[in-house]
């Protein structure tokens, strides 16, 4: 198998791969509490995980890398719970022209963002529109459950789509990593149903810490998680966004 962990691969072998107009995948998520039985990286790691096994499928049919993971995000709706770490809009923004930039420089002009955290979709719209027009390449984005979307809505029982420290992301976690897992805090881990802001149908935006929806730091049920749910999210997930790497965005 060939290996697509950009910081696992020689500068020689990654200027192979931008001769041969290899996609370029930078995940990002977030480090910010996940209630009381996961552990901060959640977002973090999941978006990286599905990207390496994304990469792994398409590398079948076009040259893929990984790029390091941005473990940090926007999370300034969970820094009452503490544990939390959150960047500013203008650094998330510096922070991730300067990975694309260098990655360009390297000879790459196939750049993926994908996205692991709800708070950080929105802005990762308008930020791949500037990123687009100020490097004059065509940067694309896209969060790994929206490409999963379908495979996410039907594996979970008490939900439609991701929440937060859920059925959904628990599940994963316990695929994935599961020796992260507090499982003697799974009985506390629900709280009330949520819709991820930008998916939201209301007409007014109004900024509200996390603390004020769910005191346990959960929007969702963990108690119905399990690993194969886990598992077959990850492998669908992993499997649509090979799908789009393969379809080619980048060339319309």
């Amino acid at each position: 198998m060939s290996e697509v962990q950009w910081n696992r691969l020689t500068a020689a072998e990654l200027r192979a791969l931008a001769a041969q107009d290899a996609v370029v995948l930078i995940p990002i998520g977030a480090t910010e509490q996940h209630g009381p039985h996961l552990p901060t990286g959640v977002d973090d790691f999941l978006a990286a995980e599905v990207c390496r096994r994304a990469a792994v499928l398409a590398v079948e049919h076009t040259g893929v890398v990984v790029a390091p993971s941005i473990p940090t995000g926007l999370s300034e709706h969970h820094m009452a719970f503490g544990g939390t770490l959150t960047l500013s809009l203008p650094t998330l923004y510096a922070l991730l022209r300067d990975i694309c930039r260098s990655a360009i420089r390297v000879g790459f002009s196939r750049i993926l963002i994908v996205n692991g955290h709800g708070g950080n979709m929105t802005a990762l719209n308008a930020l791949t529109t500037e990123l687009t027009v100020e490097l004059s390449t065509p940067i694309a984005y896209a969060s790994y459950f929206g490409a999963g979307r379908e495979v996410v809505r039907d594996t979970l029982e008490t939900q439609d789509s991701l929440m937060h420290a859920c059925e959904g992301e628990t599940s994963m976690m316990m695929a994935a990593h599961p020796d992260l897992i507090r499982s003697e805090f799974l009985t506390e881990a629900h709280g009330p149903r949520i819709t991820l802001p930008a998916e939201s149908t209301e007409p007014v935006y109004m900024a509200v810490s996390f603390d004020q929806i769910t005191e346990s730091g959960v929007a969702g049920d963990a108690r119905v998680a399990s690993p194969d749910k886990g598992e077959r999210m990850l492998s669908g997930c992993a499997s649509a966004l090979a799908d789009i790497i393969v379809r080619d965005p980048w060339a319309k």
